[in-house]
């Protein structure tokens, strides 16, 4: 990595993102609805990242994330769209009765949060971008390199066009080239799970009850869905499994999955069978050693990939972003450097042990569930049975689940307290 020191070239952004994920695209809405200039620049076709059979996965949107979507401008839009939980269902072990439950009207009736369609999500945020003055999204375009001066950043595209702003944040997900190219070490594993994504059909409603069922191989969890134009009713799994690839549920023959699936559900859905594609997706952990370098940082995935056991991973970037978003609106504000040191320190400072935290959370729950050690398994459902007992457990539990626990950004703490 290498830093320049001659005379700065004329700016074509004050912010550039990297990455066209949910992450990239939110960072730049917010962005570019406060009236700064920001590009984001992304390696994928847009035609292909919005089309049907891109990405079938589903994101959980806690209730602290909803007010990140709504200063990106795209929540009133995607409300209708979105699935609310307003119950969560904890199961552990085969024929499991519900050893855990988190039910809204013990939360003041607030919702615990939403489950979006990703390419919906893609849809609203392309469209708001596409709307505002200041923002713009360049795509495809792949970075190869970077350039860093003592008042500027600029990215290098494959095709030589360069472009500078003031600061440049990484959001090109785990396999981050931004963050390889700051030289900023990992400390990362596989759990040696794979995560296993499709839509299931079922024959009777699920009561907007999302169902997290504790497996030896891994968590199933069940996430409620609206009903399709047909008024059929739908869940969206996430199917976590631990086998050689050939074995993957992934390869079974419809029937058998279907049967699998049914098997999986709790009973009160009926029969099941899966609609669409079947998507996997391999499971680790990652972790940055720092998140920043001079007029550079990372966000989301790029600084942090936890495992899907608690749905907070989105999660947990939108309040990187939040908390990016609000430090470089308040330096632009006062004509201050928006990607001073002081700012980014500022930054790292208010994140990390928020990330951390969350990270070691997830690597925890998932070896404790994903086993059936029997003094282990014993345990744990003693646990579970303290946890509904407890009010004040069960109180921290809920508000984890919606978002509302740890470090919280302004721009989501202001969305908990008028909640």
């Amino acid at each position: 990595m290498t830093h320049h020191t001659e005379n700065s070239p004329k700016l074509d952004a004050d912010v550039i993102v990297v990455g066209g994920g949910h992450a990239g695209l939110s960072m730049t809405a917010i962005l570019g609805a406060q009236g700064l200039k920001v590009i984001c620049v992304d390696r994928e076709t847009p035609s292909e990242t919005l089309s049907e059979t891109f990405d079938g996965r589903t994101t959980a949107i806690s209730f602290g994330s909803q007010k990140v979507l709504a200063e990106a401008g795209i929540w009133d839009v995607m409300a209708e769209s979105c699935c609310p939980i307003e119950n969560i269902q904890i199961l552990d072990g085969a024929d499991s009765p519900v050893f855990l439950e988190f039910d809204s009207s013990e939360v003041g009736g607030r919702i615990f949060g939403w489950i979006a369609e990703n390419r919906r999500i893609r849809h609203a945020l392309y469209k708001r971008i596409d709307a505002l003055p200041d923002a713009k999204i360049i795509a495809p375009a792949q970075v190869t390199d970077f350039k860093v001066t003592d008042d500027t950043a600029s990215v290098i595209l494959a095709d030589d066009r360069v472009f500078t702003a003031k600061l440049i944040v990484g959001a090109d997900g785990r396999g981050s080239f931004t963050r390889d190219w700051m030289g900023i070490d990992t400390r990362q594993w596989s759990y040696k799970q794979r995560a296993v994504v499709c839509i299931a059909q079922h024959e009777n409603p699920h009561n907007n009850i999302a169902v997290e069922h504790f497996h030896a191989q891994g968590p199933f969890a069940a996430l409620p869905m609206l009903d399709d134009e047909n008024g059929n009713h739908r869940s969206s799994v996430v199917w976590t499994e631990h086998c050689d690839e050939k074995d993957s549920s992934r390869h079974y023959s419809e029937e058998l999955f279907n049967m699998a699936l049914t098997d999986h559900f709790p009973d009160f859905y009926g029969k099941v069978k899966v609609v669409g594609g079947r998507y996997a997706f391999p499971l680790g952990l990652v972790h940055a050693h720092n998140y920043i370098a001079p007029r550079m940082a990372l966000v989301a995935d790029a600084a942090h990939g936890i495992h899907p056991i608690a749905g907070q991973g989105l999660n947990l970037g939108f309040r990187d972003i939040a908390a990016l978003c609000e430090l470089i609106a308040q330096a632009a504000d006062k004509g201050a450097d928006i990607g001073s040191d002081e700012l980014l320190q500022s930054y790292q400072r208010q994140r990390r042990f928020d990330n951390m935290a969350m990270a070691g959370a997830t690597d925890v729950l998932n070896k404790l569930f994903s086993n059936d050690i029997t003094p282990v398994r014993i345990a744990r459902k003693a646990g579970m049975r303290a946890i509904s007992k407890l009010p004040f457990a069960k109180q921290f539990f809920m508000k984890q689940a919606m978002g509302g626990a740890g470090i919280l950004p302004a721009m989501i703490k202001d969305g908990q307290e008028a909640a």
